[in-house]
């Protein structure tokens, strides 16, 4: 079969990006895989264009007559460079819109199943009008056309099942299966050691609130930089956070980061992407995680943080509620769009009632390394996905 991404080592940005990652790993043992992903950073074809594979995985680069094209039309451009690609292949499986229409393309072309990982829905962010213009409606159409006609759809929650069958109510819903992301918990485990805490000037010995995400109005940093105007003044926040979608929202972050800081000290922000190591120590020391995302199918960082065992204080949205269990591995704060400052206010409150009780807080995260373990393991992930797999193989 064949995996088709945007995402995959060593460009991985975001929770989709890791999802194909260790979803690839755990399958090579159980099918025969490829993977097609975007060549890294998207670089015009002409120069190196990728011929053939290296270790099973085609990196597909944008054509160079689209380099200065709409970013939505160089998807599709790639899109159709994947459709041919996988000739051959017996089952083609995508992952979010900008590889959706390529396993649309293959199944026509070659008469295969086509299976599809929802990880968000373009409906569901209206915001990325801001970052795409009218390629917003290119990626909506694209998206649209794949989950209509997959043949399977995989939906990693409960929450975003839900949000598929109302979003597109001509999606069969025998057709969409809950399989939840996962993550590795051997990798991400705790790490007691305090180099890179040192390195970026972070005193282990304060408390401290970790976000880490894109500066993108889903993941809702905004919200959580006006909370902290409202955190003890104890307390240390520290935003691994780049690749804003926009420079206006990229203007908006840096503009409140820079109110934060004139107003409290142990405010760090770290934009350049971390290697993994560095990320699971900050979250290891972290007294908590914060995730205030407005939008969030699932949230693999959440997961993330639980396997190093901190405690989550997370919006109440989409699938978290399935991964954070309110009280017991984290709390979790209502969110309303016509309410920004009520949740803001929430946030805070969270934020200092866990600090303010660093034994409850660090129940919290024992509890969440256990359920992470317990709970979402890739390996079974993997299963679960294969045996999706052989279903639709059986039906032809």
């Amino acid at each position: 079969m064949a995996l088709l991404t945007r995402e995959y080592p060593p460009d991985v940005y975001g929770g989709a990006g890791v999802h194909a990652e260790f979803l690839a790993r755990e399958l090579r043992s159980l099918t025969d895989l490829e993977v097609h992903c975007w060549t890294v950073g998207d670089r015009p074809a002409g120069s190196h264009p990728t011929r053939g594979a290296h270790d099973g995985v085609h990196r597909h680069p944008a054509p160079a007559e689209l380099a200065a094209a709409n970013p939505a039309l160089r998807t599709l451009g790639i899109d159709l460079a994947m459709a041919d690609a996988v000739a051959g292949r017996d089952l083609v499986h995508s992952h979010t819109w900008y590889a959706n229409l390529a396993g649309h393309l293959a199944k026509l072309l070659h008469g295969v199943p086509h299976v599809m990982t929802a990880h968000s829905l373009e409906p569901l962010r209206p915001w990325k009008a801001e970052q795409l213009g009218g390629g917003y409606a290119v990626s909506s159409w694209a998206e649209r056309t794949a989950i209509e006609a997959a043949d399977a759809v995989i939906a990693v929650s409960r929450g975003m099942r839900q949000d598929i069958l109302s979003c597109y109510p001509a999606v069969d819903p025998d057709k969409v299966h809950v399989i939840h992301n996962g993550i590795d918990t051997e990798l991400y485990r705790p790490d007691p050691a305090t180099a890179v805490l040192e390195h970026h000037g972070i005193d282990p010995g304060r408390p401290m609130v970790v976000f880490v995400g894109r500066i993108t109005r889903q993941k809702g940093v905004p919200h959580l930089l006006r909370a902290a105007r409202d955190f003890d003044p104890g307390i240390q926040l520290v935003l691994c956070a780049g690749a804003p979608d926009t420079e206006e929202i990229g203007q908006e972050f840096r503009g409140l980061v820079g109110a934060l800081r004139r107003q409290r000290e142990g405010v760090f922000w770290i934009p350049e992407m971390l290697p993994r190591g560095d990320v699971i120590q900050l979250l290891t020391h972290a007294t908590l995680f914060a995730c205030p995302s407005v939008y969030e199918p699932l949230g693999i960082v959440n997961l993330e943080a639980m396997a190093c065992g901190t405690a989550v204080v997370a919006s109440n949205v989409g699938g978290i509620p399935e991964v954070v269990d309110e009280g017991r591995t984290g709390l979790l704060v209502p969110y309303r769009e016509d309410d920004p400052a009520g949740f803001e206010a929430g946030l805070a409150t969270a934020v200092n009632t866990l600090v303010a009780d660093p034994a409850t807080a660090a129940e919290l995260g024992r509890a969440g390394r256990r359920r992470a373990v317990a709970e979402f393991g890739w390996p079974a992930v993997a299963r679960r996905t294969v045996g999706l797999y052989e279903q639709l193989a059986g039906r032809r």
